[in-house]
């Protein structure tokens, strides 16, 4: 059973910081690319951060210079500095793979993200 369990969210101010966590279970994770998204209020779901297994990580320009994605081991990392209000949103962890035709897509629970004015 595939499971990718967030950590970390919570309330901060303006300006603060936040380090999430995703735990995977039940995948190799060495061969998934693994990525943040987050749902603000009445907003669609949107790219963060992705890392692929190598090569470039990849950022939103909303992000950029603020964020860092880190993986290791079993267990994927978003680095949340100098937060903003508009940062508010749900943040879900995204585990994906394709081969031969055949994609892989897990997605976690969701960590809320407040950030205080």
């Amino acid at each position: 059973q595939v499971q990718l369990v967030e950590s970390g969210g919570g309330l901060v101010q303006t300006g603060g910081s936040l380090r999430l966590s995703c735990a995977a279970s039940g995948i190799n994770f060495s061969i998934y690319t693994m990525g943040w998204y987050r749902q603000g209020p009445g907003k669609q779901r949107e790219l963060v951060a992705i890392i692929p297994i190598r090569g470039r990580t990849n950022y939103a320009d909303s992000v950029k210079g603020r964020f860092t994605i880190s993986r290791d081991k079993n267990t994927v990392y978003l680095q949340m500095n100098s937060l903003k209000p508009e940062d508010t949103a749900v943040y879900y962890c995204n585990a994906r793979r394709g081969a031969d035709g055949v994609r892989w897509d897990y997605w976690g629970q969701g960590t809320q993200v407040t950030v205080s004015s």
